[in-house]
C-alpha cells in the first residue's frame, strides 16, 4: 500500500499567473500576506507586480513579508507571524523559490501551533491543526516545495537545518509560469535544476519508489536531461523554462511520496553549518551518494543512465550503471556547478559532525541503502 500527496489544483504554462486573485478569492480571502524577498518585489513588472495586479483585480487585499533569507531561518518565520497577526491577514501567498514557499509554510505552522516548531513539530506528520491557505506562486524550477508537504527551516541556535514533514504543509493552490523564471541569472538556473535532478534521481532509487512516482521521476530526468543546459546557456528560452517548470514540478510530485536519500539528508548539514545554497550543495554531492548506493538496484542506475541520454546498448547492467555517475557529473560540470566541498570553504573537521546529523535526517530513512557515520565521512571526503 502506497498514498500520494498533492496540492489540490496546479496550474502551469505561460500567463498562469493571472488566476492568482481568482484563487484567492475562491479560497475566501480577505487579505493576503505575501511572502516574497526585497529583490522580487523590487522589480518592476516582475512576478510580485503581477501577482498584486491579479489581486487588486479579485478585490483582495494584501500586505508584506519581505525577510526571506537563502536557506530560511527561524527566525524569519518569527518576524513573518508578526507581519501575518499584525496585517490581520487569512491567507499565505509565496512568491519566489523554496525559500519563500518553505518561510511561507513555517509561518503557517506558527500561527496555528503553540510552542518552537524544531522542537516540537520537526519529523513526520506532528502537525494537528489546520493551516491557513497558502498559495504558492513558483519562480525558480527546482526546489519543487509549491507542492510538497515539506518544510525545510534553519534553526538558528544549533546552526541546524531541520524538516517538518506534514500533509498540513501542502499548499492548497501552486502556480508554475515560466515567464517568472524568464531571465534568471544562470549560476541560479543550473543551482536550481540540478535541486530538481537530485529529487527525481533519489526518489527514483528511493526506498518508499512506487510505480506511480516512478513515473513522475522519469519524466523529470528527461526533461532535465533535454533542457537544463539550454535554460542556463540562455535565460530567455522560454521552451527550456516551461520544460524544467514542468521538470522539478514532477520530480516535486516524485519525492513528495517517494522521499529522498543521503544527498539530502547532508546537504541539510552543509546548509545548517555553512549557509550553502541548497542546489549547489545537492550537486556535488550527488554523484557520490550514487556511486555509494549503486550496488543496491544496478538495473535502475542503467535505467537513469538511458534517461539522462547515454548509449547503452550492448552493456552489462553494471558498466551502464556507471554511465549514470558520469551522465549526472558531465551535467554538472557543464552548467559549472563547483566540483568538491574544498571550493565552497567546507572544512575536513567538520565531517565527523555532520555525519552524525545526516543520520538523524528524516531523508536517510528512505536511502536504499542504511549506512554508518562512517560511510557518510567517506561521501564527505570522496566529494571534497
Amino acid at each position: 500500500m502506497y498514498d500520494f500527496f498533492m496540492p489540490n489544483v496546479n496550474f502551469f504554462g505561460q500567463g498562469s499567473v493571472t488566476v492568482t486573485g481568482e484563487r484567492c478569492k475562491i479560497l475566501g480571502a480577505k487579505k493576503a500576506l505575501i511572502v516574497t524577498d526585497d529583490f522580487l518585489k523590487n522589480i518592476e513588472g516582475g512576478p510580485v507586480s503581477k501577482v498584486i495586479s491579479s489581486l487588486v483585480e479579485s478585490g483582495i487585499e494584501y500586505a508584506f513579508f519581505t525577510g526571506v533569507e537563502p536557506n530560511p531561518k527561524d527566525t524569519n518565520v518569527e518576524d513573518g507571524l508578526k507581519a501575518y497577526q499584525a496585517e490581520k491577514c487569512d491567507l499565505i501567498l509565496t512568491v519566489g523559490g523554496g525559500s519563500a514557499h518553505d518561510c511561507g509554510k513555517g509561518i503557517g505552522i506558527a500561527a496555528t501551533h503553540e510552542g518552537d516548531i524544531y522542537e516540537n513539530y520537526a519529523g513526520i506528520e506532528k502537525l494537528s491543526k489546520a493551516l491557513p491557505p497558502i498559495v504558492c506562486i513558483n519562480t525558480t524550477a527546482g526546489t519543487a516545495s509549491e507542492v510538497t508537504r515539506h518544510c525545510v527551516l534553519t534553526n538558528t541556535r544549533k546552526n541546524i537545518k531541520f524538516v517538518v514533514v506534514s500533509w498540513r504543509n501542502t499548499p492548497l493552490v501552486s502556480i508554475n509560469d515560466p515567464e517568472l523564471m524568464v531571465g534568471k541569472p544562470p549560476a541560479l538556473t543550473a543551482a536550481t535544476g540540478m535541486d530538481a535532478l537530485t529529487h527525481a534521481v533519489e526518489s527514483y532509487v528511493s526506498l518508499g519508489a512506487n510505480p506511480v512516482t516512478d513515473a513522475h521521476a522519469i519524466q523529470a530526468i528527461k526533461l532535465i536531461s533535454n533542457n537544463l543546459r539550454q535554460a542556463v546557456a540562455y535565460g530567455n528560452n522560454i521552451e527550456a523554462r516551461e520544460n524544467m517548470a514542468n521538470a522539478s514540478l514532477l520530480a516535486g510530485m516524485a519525492f513528495n511520496n517517494a522521499g529522498l536519500g543521503y544527498v539530502h539528508a547532508m546537504a541539510h548539514q552543509l546548509g545548517g553549518l555553512y549557509d550553502l545554497p541548497h542546489g549547489v550543495a545537492n550537486a556535488v554531492l550527488l554523484p557520490h551518494v550514487e556511486k555509494f548506493n549503486m550496488i543496491s538496484n544496478p538495473q535502475k542506475f542503467a535505467d537513469i543512465a538511458q534517461f539522462l541520454g547515454e548509449n547503452i546498448e550492448g552493456l552489462s547492467v553494471r558498466a551502464a550503471a556507471d554511465k549514470a555517475i558520469e551522465a549526472i557529473t558531465t551535467l554538472s560540470q557543464d552548467v559549472n556547478i563547483p566540483t568538491s566541498l574544498r571550493e565552497l570553504g567546507v572544512k575536513e573537521e567538520d565531517f565527523e559532525l555532520m555525519a552524525k546529523l545526516a543520520l538523524e535526517d528524516g531523508n536517510a530513512l528512505s536511502n536504499p541503502i542504511q549506512g554508518t557515520v562512517q560511510d557518510i565521512i567517506s561521501i564527505f571526503k570522496m566529494a571534497y
